[in-house]
This record gives structure tokens, sequence and C-alpha cells, in this order.
């Protein structure tokens, strides 16, 4: 039996887009195109790992719309969010012909959607741009909101634009070739929703842990919609971080990039290999780690109980993702932290819990808290 599709709309005036989540959905997707479009070409923009798994069912799906259909695949890996990648990508759609009736489609995960967005967003002053999203990671959190962006060497997401998609669509049966430890890594963006927004979703996670580890299709589509809706939410108010409200989506981000921009600099001193193959925690790894520093953090402010942090802590671990720091300089830590976009008047400011549920941005946090978690 088919589970069923749900839609989640994110309003942004003109902007406005939908976000389907459904299951084996993915051979739509021509028709979910020419729906949203009026375009004649479409450039899929994927990577090897993801190319004959599921982007040439999308272009195939295209190509039946009558559509010229274009695929170019990357390396896999966060070294693909660069400035040399990028210009390649330019070079690739201006030899494609892409002009004003070219959309861009972006399958992969997080980092295939972030530098097609970019590219998108940058080339002839704007291409129209998609989403099928195949990782949960980009399912929940990146490609959902129009921050598109690459890495510069030393700060993460440093170079950017936010660009809303035409639409996403999440097929839920993508998840079943995802590596167990992508997989996990999508599940700690997952868990965080439920800490900044919404408490009873918190424990809709605690008692499906099973479910979400047998990546059930009903319970990833409910868990999956939850977190876009979410998401979605949060963008609506505050689309291009100008209030301030967009920033709760970063609990655990600022211990967690820094964590992630070492742990990633240090596995490529070591190796000249891609970073695909490469032993560097990946993003929901750290992210995992970084909520549970931030919750400490929380802790030692007044602002949350332990047990709080030892729930939190609870479910990250049974859910299989890292929740310790790696044996990393403390002062090496506390450096990369100052590249956090967070960071206002060259001061630190955290996202922290006083609830399940609710989170503040705060700053002013004495450095001696901020060092003294690091430790715990």
């Amino acid at each position: 039996m088919t589970a069923p599709v749900q839609n989640v709309r994110v309003r942004l005036a003109e902007r406005s887009y939908d976000i389907q989540i459904g299951a084996g959905n993915l051979t739509g997707f021509g028709r979910f195109f020419t729906d949203r479009v009026q375009a004649s070409h479409a450039i899929v923009l994927t990577d090897e790992n993801v190319h004959k798994l599921h982007a040439l069912r999308v272009a195939e799906s295209l190509g039946q719309q009558d559509l010229e259909t274009d695929v170019i695949v990357v390396a896999p890996g966060e070294s693909s969010k660069s400035v040399e990648v990028a210009a390649g990508l330019w070079d690739g759609l201006l030899q494609l012909g892409a002009d004003r009736k070219t959309a861009v489609v972006a399958v992969g995960g997080g980092v295939i959607g972030d530098l097609a967005g970019f590219v998108a967003a940058t080339f002839a002053r704007g291409l129209r741009f998609f989403q099928a999203p195949t990782s949960l990671l980009a399912q929940v959190d990146s490609s959902v909101g129009g921050k598109v962006g690459i890495d510069l060497p030393e700060a993460k997401n440093m170079v950017g634009a936010f660009w809303q998609p035409q639409g996403v669509l999440i097929d839920a049966e993508t998840l079943t070739t995802l590596p167990d430890n992508e997989y996990r890594a999508g599940l700690a963006e997952v868990v965080k929703y439920g800490v900044i927004l919404d408490a009873e979703f918190f424990d809709f996670l605690e008692a499906n842990v099973a479910a979400i580890h047998q990546r059930d299709h009903d319970t990833l589509i409910r868990m999956v919609a939850r977190c876009c809706r979410l998401k979605a939410d949060v963008v609506e108010q505050d689309e291009r971080e100008e209030t301030g409200l967009r920033a709760i989506l970063n609990f655990g981000h600022t211990y967690g990039h820094a964590i992630e921009m070492l742990s990633w600099r240090k596995e490529k001193n070591k190796s000249h290999a891609r970073s695909s193959d490469l032993g560097s925690l990946l993003h929901g790894e750290a992210v995992s780690i970084g909520m549970v520093l931030a919750s400490r953090l929380a802790e030692r402010l007044g602002r949350v109980d332990s047990h709080f942090t030892e729930r939190l802590r609870s479910i990250l671990q049974s859910l299989g993702l890292p929740t310790d720091v790696p044996e990393f300089d403390r002062k090496t830590i506390l450096d990369a932290m100052k590249h956090d976009k967070k960071t206002a008047y060259g001061k630190l400011r955290f996202v922290l819990p006083s609830r399940m549920g609710h989170v503040e941005l705060i700053g002013d946090v004495d450095s001696k808290h901020i060092a003294a978690v690091l430790d715990q």
C-alpha cells in the first residue's frame, strides 16, 4: 500500500512554493516540475553517489514532459562546495546553453542542494531552481528555506545567497539507499526541531525509535513533513535572518560547526583522497555533539536542569549519534567558533533551551562557561 502524500506550503508571497513528501513519488518529478514553471530546459545537478540511484530517474521523468534535459555530475562530499567547482559549473551551464528558460534541479544531499542553488542564484542573475533531496539531512533541513552557498577554506557556507526553490519533492524511498551513518546524521537535525519548537514532536521521536531505525515509510513521511512544517513556519517569519528568529534553527551549530570544520580539516591534511573517502565527522554528527554542549551551557547558566541534557543525550545515543567531544585542542575549537555567523560585535551568541520546545538566542555568555562545557 502506498503511503499517503503530504504537502507543506511555504508561504513567502510571490516566492511561495510547495514541499511534497511521499514514498515512491520521485518518478512523478517531471509533472511536479511542469505544474510549477514554464521552462524548456532542465539541468539536473547531482553527484557520483546519487547519479544512477536517483538522478537518472528524475532526468527520465523530466524528459517524458518533452523538456530538453541535461545532467551534470560532480564529486561527492563537502569539497565540492567550493569556488572552483562553482566556477566549473557556471562554465558548464554556459556550454549547455542555459538561459532564462532553464531551471536547475538539485538531486542529492545537502552539498548538492547548497551548490546547485548557489549556481542557480548567480548564473544569468538567477535561474529557477528545484530540489529533490535524497538524504535525510537535506529533506528536513537544508532543502527548506532558500539558503544556498559554498564554503571558504576557513568557514562553512560563508559565500551564499537566499534563493527560494520553485518546489521541493521528497521521496522517503530514497532513504533506503542512504548509508547508515548518513541516515543517522540526518536524525540529529530531526531531534533539533523537537528541542527548539515542538515538545510533542520530541515525545513522538522518543516513542518511535524502533520504527525510525527500520526506516518505516509512514513514520518517515510523518517525521519529515513535521520537520518541514516547523522550519517553514520559521522561514515564513524571518526569511532572510533579519529579526533573529531564524537563528533558532542553528541550535547546536555554534559548537557543531567548529567541530565539523576541524574534523574535516584534520582528515584533509591526513590524506589527498576525496573528502567522501575520509573519516571526518558528518554535519549531523557534529551537530549532535554541539547540541549536547549547548544544553550543558544552558545548564551552567541555570536555564535547564541536568535531566533536560540527559534526555537529549539519551535520544541522540539511542539513534546512534555521537555525543562526546573529539580530542581537539580546546583553544582551537574556541578559535574556530569565532567564525560562526551568529557572532555580533566580536561576541559569540548561542541558541540555548529554557524548556523542551523553546530556545532563545543568548549573547554575552562568559567565556569561562563556553570553554568549561568542552571538558565536562
